[in-house]
């Protein structure tokens, strides 16, 4: 056998196994599916897309994507034009259905609306008991209620008024004008009316009806000695003369509670009460800490951050919780947020 049938062989041979290895027969596509992960964006942000076969194969890196019909480079598109815009893939020549996604400034977001309650309260005061039975039946018909223990009168253990949690908030009241104990306060400035647990209806109200378009997010870490944390806020309508306000709250506080009320048994004193988001720190001035008007507009996110030192009066940092508002020019909270320990919220949009 001459040396060009010795090749001729070898070529059969080598084609054999490559074809045999590298070839691979394409299964019958009939159809194939397109989806987005989001279908509503603000310009300037990015959707993906992932395309399948009728077999639930995905085939996204073989297929090409096309926007208002033209190709586009990958499986991604953004855009600084605001509009809505037909997608749909093309693999070989089977192309899926279309889809539309939308581009839009930041104003078509909305936010879930919270309601915050602050309860000026006393373990002196026999009749606070039925705030926090109130807020108990509130937090019942909505998970959107964001209560803080606000302790007063006395830090001196020889007054009748003694409170081992009292917090200094004679400025906030003086404002609202309000004497006595116990008062609680929606939203900051409007009082939830006496007898509270026949006025639940006043507090669920407060988490309906218009989009507060403003919503926040946290994200903290808490060590055995530190804290950071940030607050960020997402705006989908321009705002103007904001204030943020952040709270350093503690849970699981055990300490006997005058009762004069028929609730948690009736008893005179409720030995070992539990008391939760009782008020232990406020991180900005009591009325807000202003943020600035170019910060406040509609599709921007403004973040705040705090890096501190476990304030000396929390006794357990297990049990820290994080309050955060944003109040207006009237100082009425316009929406608020909770965070538990090291907790990393994102904003609740719809």
């Amino acid at each position: 056998m001459n040396k060009f049938g010795v090749l001729g062989i070898l070529l059969i041979i080598f084609s054999f196994f490559s074809c045999s290895t590298d070839y691979k027969i394409l299964e019958s596509v009939e159809s194939i599916g397109l989806t987005a992960d989001n279908s509503i964006k603000v310009i300037g942000e990015t959707i993906t897309f992932t395309v399948t076969t009728n077999s639930g194969e995905i085939i996204t890196e073989d297929a090409t994507i096309l926007v208002n019909n033209i190709p586009i480079d990958g499986n991604t598109f953004t855009t600084t034009e605001i509009g809505t815009y037909t997608v749909q893939a093309k693999y070989y020549s089977v192309l899926s259905e279309p889809i539309s996604v939308r581009f839009h400034d930041g104003s078509e977001i909305n936010f879930v609306k919270r309601v915050l309650i602050e309860d000026y309260t006393g373990t002196w005061c026999g009749n606070c008991p039925r705030v926090s039975h109130a807020i108990e039946l509130a937090r019942a018909q909505s998970e959107f209620i964001v209560p803080v223990g606000i302790h007063r009168s006395s830090s001196n253990p020889a007054d009748a008024a003694y409170d081992p949690y009292n917090f200094d908030s004679s400025a906030l009241e003086a404002v609202l004008n309000m004497s006595g104990y116990p008062k609680a306060l929606l939203n900051r400035m409007t009082r939830w009316q006496p007898l509270e647990q026949n006025n639940i209806t006043q507090v669920i109200n407060l988490t309906q009806g218009d989009n507060p378009k403003l919503g926040l997010s946290m994200s903290n870490q808490v060590t055995s000695t530190n804290i950071t944390l940030d607050v960020n806020i997402k705006f989908s309508q321009d705002f103007e003369n904001l204030k943020l306000v952040v709270y350093v709250l503690e849970n699981g506080l055990i300490y006997d509670q005058v009762n004069y009320t028929t609730f948690y048994g009736g008893l005179p004193y409720i030995h070992d009460f539990e008391h939760e988001h009782v008020l232990k720190s406020c991180l900005t001035p009591i009325f807000g800490e202003p943020i600035a008007s170019e910060e406040t507009k509609v599709g921007n996110t403004y973040t705040k951050s705090f890096s501190i030192a476990i304030p000396s009066n929390i006794a357990n940092s297990n049990n820290i919780e994080f309050v955060a508002f944003v109040t207006g020019a009237d100082n009425k909270a316009i929406n608020v947020r909770k965070a538990n320990r090291n907790e990393n919220q994102e904003f609740e949009e719809f």
